[in-house]
């Protein structure tokens, strides 16, 4: 097959379409608008095409939009999966609404968090249309909401929806990311004993006690965890996150709270960090009776290694190879992704999309020759994994 040929005019009509519409997530800012408008749009796109249509309601102003261009039947499942939602725009030295091309560049929120991922997507399955070729199996274009805060569209999306691979369209500089940390936040109480500040024979100081735990928590991540290193994305690593304490200036404190996150490396577990974590506390109250504390990790999102014998990987590497002369680059990435869903559901997930800079920052800009070669790639992808 020839490489797939994109109409670019097209594509950065739809880019600067999906930027134009707000579609920050109200969970970060209360005057964000959700998912809900850019998911019609999007629908409409979808089914204008022929395209099955599907909506998943998440919430108040949120819902998943999922397309699904049917093959023969007789071929693998595809997914490319993408989320519909953006950080908040009010800190932003550009207007963010109203998307600007120059020089080679697209402006605006969510410009490459991650909107030309998006349009990369519907590009890529209107050139499968457009091209003439049967599919044997089906792709199905998942545009979730929420990845931004909690990524409950894809949660929603993995309770009834199965594939055998899946594309995650965010920004990856055209590189392939087979890999991604996870994390577990974790609540650690210290307790001391309340009572008056001059009574320094009866009053244990919480505040204090966690400043031990604090001190040795900072010799675990620089020590024990830095010297484990994983091939594509470095070692492991712990940070105090929040810290609050005390009753009054007069008062010995009773109690001291602290907020870690812990980022996790392939092969890491929550429980793991949990009685790591339990460790270090019991460490400290065998060198210091009164040093009193527990820990409990509250939440936790899981780490992702993709094997590159994954039929998806080699698909998407012959696809680049096909349409860009060059091998691509695996590479892993410090961030969390919603493949740290979809694999644990049962579905090997990677992640590859557009180039550019400024993902919730004050000025954000995507390459729009990067659109351009992810949708073309894509589309070349598709052909490939499900057949034709």
């Amino acid at each position: 097959m020839e490489h797939s040929q994109i109409d670019e005019t097209a594509l950065l009509e739809l880019l600067q379409a999906l930027i134009r519409i707000e579609s920050v997530n109200p969970s970060l800012d209360s005057g964000g608008s959700g998912e809900a408008l850019i998911g019609g749009y999007v629908a409409e796109r979808l089914r204008g095409l022929g395209l099955q249509v599907d909506v998943q309601h998440v919430g108040e102003r949120r819902a998943n939009i999922i397309g699904t261009l049917r093959g023969s039947g007789s071929g693998r499942c595809l997914m490319l999966n993408g989320h519909l939602d953006t950080v908040s725009a009010e800190a932003m030295n550009i207007e963010p609404f109203c998307p600007e091309f120059a020089d080679g560049k697209v402006y605006g929120r969510g410009s490459l968090d991650m909107k030309s991922g998006l349009a990369a997507m519907v590009a890529a399955a209107e050139w499968v249309l457009a091209s003439g070729i049967t599919l044997r199996g089906d792709v199905v274009l998942a545009f979730v909401a929420d990845e931004e805060y909690a990524s409950a569209g894809t949660e929603l999306l993995v309770r009834d929806r199965v594939a055998d691979a899946a594309i995650i369209c965010e920004p990856t500089d055209l590189s392939i990311c087979i890999a991604h940390k996870g994390f577990a936040w974790i609540n650690v109480a210290v307790h001391g004993k309340a009572a008056h500040g001059s009574r320094f024979d009866e009053g244990v100081d919480a505040i204090a006690k966690a400043g031990k735990f604090l001190a040795r928590l900072e010799q675990h991540g620089t020590g024990v965890l830095s010297a484990s290193k994983h091939p594509l994305l470095g070692p492991p690593s712990v940070h105090a996150s929040t810290i609050s304490g005390g009753i009054g200036l007069s008062t010995y404190p009773d109690h001291c709270r602290i907020q870690l996150e812990r980022r996790t490396v392939p092969g890491e577990s929550p429980e793991a960090v949990q009685a790591e974590i339990e460790s270090l506390i019991s460490d400290l109250h065998s060198e210091d009776s009164q040093f009193q504390a527990d820990a409990k990790v509250f939440f936790s999102r899981s780490p992702v290694e993709t094997s590159t014998d994954e039929p998806v990987l080699q698909a998407l590497t012959y696809a680049y190879s096909k349409v860009l002369g060059k091998k691509p680059a695996y590479i892993g990435v410090g961030g969390w992704l919603d493949s740290g869903i979809l694999s644990p559901a049962g579905i090997p997930t990677i992640a590859f999309g557009p180039a550019g800079s400024g993902s919730h920052a004050a000025v954000e800009y995507v390459d729009f020759a990067s659109v351009v070669a992810t949708a073309r790639i894509l589309s070349q992808t598709i052909a490939e994994f499900c057949g034709s």
